[in-house]
């Protein structure tokens, strides 16, 4: 079995947080730049791609903070993604930090992935 590495990535993003937030928290708006289609059902989150589907439970969420799910076919019960948003105190940036667990030897795939996904999303924004 392999180890599962924790990573942090860290995005810039010239939105509110609240909107943001919507962007994160809802089926809706995850379905505009994270997966093609999203439903719920109460903490169940069901994510579709192209010819695949998973499903996640939402395990903490705090508007407009951050929201953290668990892939429900994941083996390892301390793995899990989460999205933060971060504002800073002085200069009202405004960033999201995804966390996320990836395979050891897939570091760098999946970190490709979330900036591909950051960049999607970031477009819905009309954030650069």
């Amino acid at each position: 079995m392999s180890t599962k590495v924790k990573f942090e990535l860290e995005f810039p993003i010239q939105a509110s947080p609240q909107l943001l937030y919507n962007y994160i928290s809802t089926p809706s708006g995850l379905s505009e730049w994270f997966a093609d289609n999203v439903n719920s059902r109460g903490e169940l989150f069901t994510f579709i791609w192209d010819d695949s589907e998973e499903q996640a439970k939402l395990v903490t969420k705090k508007s407009p903070e951050h929201i953290k799910f668990k892939w429900l076919e994941s083996d390892d019960d301390n793995c899990y993604f989460e999205l933060r948003i971060q504002v800073d105190g002085i200069t009202k940036d405004v960033s999201l930090i995804v966390t996320d667990f990836s395979d050891d030897d897939e570091e760098e795939e999946a970190k490709m992935l979330w900036e591909n996904q950051i960049s999607s999303l970031k477009q819905v924004l009309g954030s650069r």
